[in-house]
């Protein structure tokens, strides 16, 4: 068993839930990400990506220099543990349509973070189940028309 330990990056950048979204685009862009894992102190309390700094910044017409990431990112993130089987790991995140995952301790303490990029990369012996994930994640959304 292939466990998200064997193939989660570790080490990764976080930010504070005061940080501001410019600074946070920032560091995107700097790492070549589109995903900030949000901590107060070590522990998760959010993850913030490229399209929440725009669906919930920009198209709100916020000030970026001002606004603080608590007020844009994702609160309710979904973490998995290191001793997690990746293969159960592959299924939530097709079934949620996503594709990373930050791993926690159990003191919810950010400890890396998985993708299906790392799975792939790491475990190819999963091909198929990372490809058959990956359809189902990137099946589209209807989108809301009823504005």
């Amino acid at each position: 068993m292939t466990t998200v330990a064997d193939v989660m990056t570790r080490g990764v950048r976080t930010m504070a839930p005061n940080d501001t979204v410019v600074a946070a685009a920032q560091a995107m862009d700097e790492l070549n990400v589109g995903v900030i894992p949000v901590c107060d102190g070590e522990k998760l309390v959010g993850m913030v990506t490229d399209r929440d700094i725009v669906v919930r910044g920009v198209a709100q017409g916020c000030d970026m220099r001002a606004t603080r990431l608590a007020d844009v990112m994702s609160g309710s993130v979904h973490a998995v543990k290191p001793t997690d089987d990746v293969d159960q790991v592959l299924s939530e995140m097709a079934e949620r349509q996503i594709r990373r995952m930050p791993v926690v301790d159990d003191g919810e303490h950010l400890v890396g973070i998985v993708s299906l990029g790392d799975i792939a990369v790491k475990d190819p012996t999963d091909e198929g189940e990372v490809a058959s994930s990956l359809g189902e994640i990137s099946t589209p959304a209807e989108p809301d028309r009823s504005h």
